[in-house]
C-alpha cells in the first residue's frame, strides 16, 4: 500500500466512502481495492494542511485545491502527488502565480503578481524566470521585455518608459555594452553601458567576490549586483532607423527529457489498469509518452498531457 499523505491505518472495504480517522490526520472518499486513495477525496493532514481533489492510487492525481495551514494554497493539476499542468497557488504574502508547473516547480508559460503590485508574464524553467518574458515595475510604469536566463535578465532587451525605450543587451539584471535610446520613432541617441563600481558604496575587502541582491524566486524587485552601477555613455544622434536597431529578444532552447523510462512503464501500467487497449481503437486520441528532447518557448504547451 503506497499513501503520500502518511496514513499509517486502513480500515474498511477498498472504494467505500465515509469519514476514517487516525492518528495521521482525516480522510474522506473512495478507495482502491489495496485501501489507497483513489478518486475523489478529502483529506486533514497531520500537520493540518487540507487537500480536496482527485487520487490516483494513493497519490494527489487530477484537479485538486491544497490549503497549506500558513494561508497559503493551490488549486490546480496534480501528478504522481506533484503540481503538475495549469494551476494557480497564492503565497502567504498573498503574492500569485498562475500558469504551468512541473513536477512541483513553476515550468512553462506562467504569469507572477508580486505584493508590490510588479508582475511578470513569460517563461520559467524549473521554477526560474527563463526565456522570452516581461517584468512590469508598477511604481514607476516601466517594463522590461526580453531574454531571461536563470531568473535574470541575459541577453537582448528592451526596457519601455513612458516617453522613450532603450534597446540592448543586458548582464545580471543590468544593461550592458552597446544600445540605443529611441524617442516616438523619429530619433535615436546612440551609446553604451558600462558597468562600474559605485565609489558610495563601503566594500569590505576589494577582493570580496560581488553578491546578487534579491533572489528570482522571492517576491519583490529584481536584484542587481551590490555595488554596481550603470553608466550611460552617449555616442551620437540620428534619425529613427530600424535597421540600427541591436538584436531583437529571443526565445531559448531548453533540453529538457519530458519523460523517463519509468514514467512510460507507469503510463502502460495505467492503461492496463484502466482496461483500455493501448493502441486498438484507432478512432481515438492518446497522448504519447515518448520523450521530447527539446522544449521550444511555445504559448500552448499544455504540460499535464505530456
Amino acid at each position: 500500500m503506497s499513501d503520500d499523505e502518511d496514513e499509517s491505518v486502513i480500515a474498511g472495504e477498498g472504494g467505500e466512502a465515509g469519514a476514517e480517522k487516525y492518528p495521521f490526520g482525516e480522510y474522506t472518499g473512495t478507495r482502491d481495492e489495496h485501501g489507497d486513495r483513489h478518486g475523489k477525496g478529502y483529506a486533514i493532514l497531520p500537520n493540518g494542511d487540507i487537500y480536496e481533489g482527485e487520487y490516483y492510487h494513493g497519490k494527489r492525481h487530477g484537479k485538486g485545491l491544497y490549503c497549506f495551514k500558513n494561508g497559503a494554497r493551490y488549486e490546480g493539476l496534480w501528478r504522481k502527488g506533484l503540481k503538475h499542468g495549469q494551476g494557480e497557488f497564492i503565497y502567504p504574502d498573498a503574492s500569485k502565480y498562475v500558469g504551468n508547473w512541473r513536477k512541483d516547480l513553476k515550468h512553462g508559460q506562467g504569469n507572477y503578481y508580486y505584493i508590490n503590485g510588479d508582475t511578470y508574464q513569460g517563461f520559467w524553467y524549473q521554477g526560474l524566470r527563463h526565456g522570452l518574458g516581461t517584468y512590469t515595475y508598477k511604481a514607476i510604469n516601466v517594463n522590461h521585455y526580453g531574454t531571461w536566463k536563470n531568473g535574470r535578465m541575459e541577453g537582448p532587451g528592451i526596457i519601455n518608459y513612458p516617453y522613450y525605450k532603450y534597446h540592448g543587451s543586458f548582464e545580471k539584471n543590468l544593461p550592458k555594452g552597446k544600445g540605443c535610446f529611441t524617442f516616438d520613432a523619429k530619433y535615436m541617441q546612440h551609446g553604451f553601458y558600462i558597468n562600474m563600481r559605485d565609489p558610495a558604496f563601503d566594500y569590505v575587502g576589494a577582493d570580496e567576490e560581488l553578491k546578487i541582491e534579491g533572489s528570482s524566486e522571492s517576491p519583490g524587485e529584481l536584484g542587481a549586483p551590490i555595488g554596481i552601477v550603470p553608466i550611460w555613455k552617449a555616442r551620437d544622434i540620428t534619425e529613427y532607423k530600424m535597421d540600427l536597431l541591436p538584436p531583437e529578444p529571443i526565445s531559448l532552447l531548453v533540453k529538457d527529457s519530458e519523460e523517463s523510462l519509468l514514467d512510460i512503464i507507469e503510463y502502460l501500467q495505467q492503461q492496463y489498469e484502466e482496461g483500455k487497449q493501448v493502441g486498438e481503437e484507432e478512432d481515438r486520441t492518446t497522448t504519447s509518452p515518448v520523450p521530447q528532447d527539446m522544449l521550444v518557448d511555445i504559448p500552448d504547451i499544455d504540460f499535464d498531457d505530456l
